[in-house]
């Protein structure tokens, strides 16, 4: 019988093994719609995941946005200002429809994310007062802030945490700095205890991107040529993944995190990102089937989120039991002289450049719009 569930429906399937399926996308659009009501109901979905270009994507568009729009151009609103208005006001509707899976799961799901302004990424203050900023404009508390993992992140979300604040750390690439977050929260959460505040009513994701690992590293192997260069494609974005279940495992059954478990504090959970496969030649299903572990997070833009319904095969835990195996594969691309250390760094240069050039589009456009309706673009 549980053969016939797994065949007739995937995403069940994953829930049963302990992921939690989130949509990696949000607009005006599909709140109004009833879309992502539809997807909550049918597909399982119980997250929501944004990023600088979701709303560059959605709001550049213009779609739904046209009478909030006029309004903040009749008030002369900032550029800046406008953006803020417009993706609060979508988390926070979509953060109400998702309310129920929220109460329903302790605040474990039902999430939502909304990312610090990418320009802040090597700031910390900056950063802080960001977080604390977003989080009361969207003033609901099943909201994550992402926070961003680079160097100056790091100290942003201890603070943030410490605060009580939930979130979500974002552009993860590398186990060492994977290393580091899970420090960084552990950290938060025990100013948090100093500070009297209920570490239960505090959450945390860690989102650890696995596609941009292949496409960077099989762009290498490429380049290489040989045969045993072409044997190694596809492999260290899962391995590299799995590895940071390792160390998750490792973290969350230390002796620190047991003092923080008495008191009532939850786990930072893997959450993974960047699952939509960049090589056609690859399963469309490779990230989300091949990351099956409990207590982790899948993302989904959705395409992959379709993709996996209609023809998934989840075949229970794919992620312990392979960590030599990982450790071998991302060994044997190292020896052939591609460097681990390079790759990471250059992805998450890389991102923080992306997310910051969709917010500066954003902002072009959305001033664009402005002017057009007799706003101040200033």
């Amino acid at each position: 019988m549980n053969t016939v569930s797994n065949a007739v429906d995937p995403l069940k399937s994953l829930c049963d093994e302990g992921v939690s399926i989130w949509l990696d996308d949000l607009s005006r659009k599909r709140i109004e719609s009833g879309n992502l009501a539809e997807l909550i109901e049918n597909s399982h979905v119980v997250g929501v995941t944004t990023n600088p270009s979701i709303f560059q994507a959605a709001i550049g568009s213009g779609e739904g946005y046209e009478n909030q729009l006029a309004d903040l151009a009749v008030r002369s609103a900032t550029v800046d200002e406008a953006v803020r208005m417009m993706t609060t006001a979508d988390v926070r509707a979509a953060a109400d429809i998702l309310r129920p899976v929220y109460d329903a799961t302790g605040g474990s799901d039902g999430r939502v994310s909304i990312e610090v302004d990418p320009r802040l990424a090597h700031n910390t203050v900056a950063t802080i007062a960001e977080a604390k900023q977003l989080a009361w404009l969207v003033d609901r508390p099943n909201t994550l802030i992402k926070i961003p993992a680079t160097k100056a992140g790091l100290p942003a979300i201890t603070e943030v945490i410490g605060l009580g604040i939930s979130v979500n750390v974002t552009l993860i690439f590398s186990l060492e700095r994977y290393r580091a977050v899970m420090d960084a929260y552990l950290a938060g959460l025990e100013k948090a205890r100093e500070r009297g505040l209920d570490l239960s009513k505090i959450h945390s994701v860690a989102s650890f991107f696995v596609s941009r690992v292949d496409a960077e590293i099989d762009k290498r192997l490429t380049a290489i040529g040989t045969d045993e260069a072409k044997a190694l494609k596809g492999k260290a974005g899962l391995a590299n993944a799995r590895l940071a279940y390792e160390a998750y495992e490792e973290v969350f059954s230390s002796d620190r995190w047991a003092a923080l478990d008495k008191a009532q504090a939850n786990k930072q959970r893997p959450l993974w990102a960047s699952t939509g496969v960049k090589d056609p030649a690859y399963k469309d299903t490779l990230y989300v089937v091949d990351l099956v572990a409990h207590g982790t997070v899948n993302t989904m833009p959705e395409a992959t989120l379709e993709a996996t319904a209609d023809h998934g095969e989840v075949t229970g835990d794919t992620v312990r039991g392979t960590y030599e195996q990982s450790r071998a594969e991302l060994a044997a691309v190292e020896k052939l002289g591609i460097s681990y250390d390079d790759v990471v760094q250059q992805l998450e240069d890389e991102g923080v450049e992306k997310f910051e050039a969709a917010w500066n589009d954003l902002l072009d456009a959305v001033a664009t719009s402005l002017k057009s309706k007799g706003g101040d673009d200033k």
